[in-house]
C-alpha cells in the first residue's frame, strides 16, 4: 500500500501582498529553504509515505521544481518527487498533481504549503486512521469563541460551539475516493476550501483525529511573526548511550546495520549491533524513558538473533509519539580491530537513513585506545552515542 503526499504550491498568496513579499509565501525563505519544504521534511520522517507531488505556479514550474530537487539531492530527502503545474484554484492544483502520482499509489496526504508547524505525530495519526477502516481523515481542534453568523451587518444566528472545529492539514485520503470526489465537483462545478468537503459533497464519511494548537497556517502578514518566534515551544534535549560487547564465538560484526567483513564475531543476545545499541540508549535518554535493557531484555527469546534496527525503530516510534524531533547524532565506535575507517561513510549514510535525517547531521568516528583496557586488547568493542533533539514544552 503506497502513500504519497500532495502539496499545493500553486497559489498567489494575496492575502500577504500587503507585506511586500516579492513571492509566494510558499516561496518564502525559511530556515535556508522555501517555506514548503520545512512541511515536506516533516512529511518525510513518517516511515509510511513514499513520495511527495508538487504543484508550482505554471510559470515557476521549471525553476521551482529544479529547487525542489537540488533541495532532495542536499538534504537526502530519500522520497521521489513529482511536479505538476498548479492551477487557479486550489482544488485545480490538488487534481493536477493527484494527476502525476504513480499506479501503485492508493493513499494520499494533502498538506498545506504554508502550514510548516504539522509535527510527524499528526501525520502518523492520520494514517492509523485509515488503517483503522476510514476513508478520508482530517486532523481537527475545538473552537474556542463563539461564532456567530453574520448577514448585512447584523447577527444572524449564534452557532453551537460544541459542535464546532476548525480542520487543518494534512488530510489523509483513499485515493480512490478523492479521485471520485474531484470529478463529482469538476462535473457539478462546486468550487472547495479543502478536499475533506469534496468527500463530503459525495456522501462520504471523514473521521477527525486531534489537531495540533500549533499547527497554523501561514495567511496574513500578522502571521509572520510565527516564523521569526517558532510556534509549538520545543526544549532542545540531549541523549547520550554507551554499549559493550565482547568477542567470540557468536554474531558477525555489524555497525549501524553495515555488516563489517573480516571483522571479528561478537557475543550477543540480538544481532550484537553495538553502534545501534548505544543509538537506542541515546534516543531513550532523550525521551526519559530508560534504557534499551528495560524495554529488549537480553532474557526475552523474541529478541534473539533480531536486528537492532528493529529495535532502534521501535523507540523512533516512540519518540514519534512523544514529537521528539531529533535534529544531529554523534557516534563514535572504540576498538582496536578491525580497522573502521573504509566502513565509516557507509555507517554514516545507513544511520543517517534509519534516522530519517540528512547525511550532515549524523558524524561517526573510530578511534582506539592506544592499546590499552580489553579493547586496547582486542577483546572486544564499544560504542558511545550522543543525539540533540527537540521536544515539546
Amino acid at each position: 500500500m503506497s502513500t504519497w503526499v500532495v502539496i499545493p504550491a500553486a497559489g498567489s498568496g494575496s492575502r500577504l501582498a500587503a507585506a511586500g513579499l516579492g513571492v509566494g509565501k510558499q516561496f518564502m525563505p525559511w530556515r535556508g529553504a522555501p517555506l514548503y519544504w520545512a512541511s515536506l521534511r516533516t512529511l518525510a520522517r513518517v516511515a509510511g509515505v513514499h513520495g511527495v507531488a508538487l504543484a508550482f505556479p505554471p510559470a515557476e514550474l521549471p525553476q521551482a521544481s529544479a529547487r525542489a530537487e537540488e533541495l532532495a539531492a542536499a538534504q537526502d530527502l530519500g522520497l521521489p518527487l513529482r511536479f505538476a503545474a498548479g492551477g487557479a484554484r486550489r482544488q485545480d492544483s490538488v487534481a493536477a498533481a493527484l494527476a502525476v502520482l504513480p499506479r501503485d499509489c492508493s493513499r494520499v496526504l494533502v498538506h498545506d504549503a504554508a502550514r510548516p508547524f504539522a509535527s510527524a505525530a499528526l501525520v502518523t495519526a492520520l494514517l492509523a486512521a485509515l488503517d483503522a477502516g476510514a476513508r478520508a481523515a482530517v486532523p481537527a481542534v475545538p473552537v474556542k469563541d463563539t461564532v456567530k453568523r453574520v448577514a448585512a451587518g447584523r447577527v444572524a444566528a449564534t452557532l453551537p460551539r460544541a459542535e464546532l472545529a476548525a480542520v487543518q492539514t494534512p488530510q489523509a485520503f483513499v485515493l480512490a475516493d478523492l479521485l471520485a470526489a474531484h470529478e463529482h465537483c469538476a462535473r457539478h462545478g462546486l468550487d472547495v476550501t479543502d478536499d475533506a468537503s469534496m468527500i463530503e459533497a459525495l456522501g462520504l464519511d471523514v473521521a477527525v483525529v486531534p489537531g495540533e494548537e500549533g499547527n497554523v497556517k501561514i495567511t496574513t502578514p500578522e502571521d509572520l511573526h510565527l516564523l521569526r518566534t517558532g510556534q509549538s515551544p520545543r526544549v532542545p534535549v540531549t541523549g547520550w548511550g554507551y554499549d559493550v560487547h565482547k568477542y567470540g564465538p557468536g554474531r558477525p560484526m555489524v555497525l549501524g546495520t553495515v555488516p563489517i567483513q573480516g571483522g571479528p564475531e561478537v557475543v550477543a543476545h540480538s544481532d550484537g549491533d553495538v553502534l545501534l545499541h548505544a543509538l537506542t540508549d541515546a534516543l531513550l535518554g532523550c525521551l526519559g524513558r530508560g534504557d534499551i535493557g528495560e524495554h529488549f531484555p537480553d532474557t526475552d527469546p523474541r529478541y534473539e538473533g533480531v536486528p537492532s534496527a528493529v529495535l532502534l525503530n521501535e523507540v523512533l516510534e516512540m519518540a514519534l509519539e512523544a514529537g521528539l524531533e531529533v535534529v544531529h547524532a554523534d557516534l563514535t565506535v572504540i576498538c582496536q580491530v578491525p580497522r573502521l575507517a573504509p566502513w565509516k561513510a557507509q555507517i554514516r549514510s545507513a544511520v543517517a537513513g534509519l534516522l530519517r535525517l540528512p547525511p550532515g547531521r549524523v558524524n561517526v568516528k573510530a578511534t582506539t585506545e592506544e592499546g590499552l583496557g580489553f579493547t586496547g586488547e582486542k577483546k572486544g568493542v564499544k560504542a558511545v552515542a550522543c543525539v540533540s533533539a527537540l521536544l515539546p514544552a
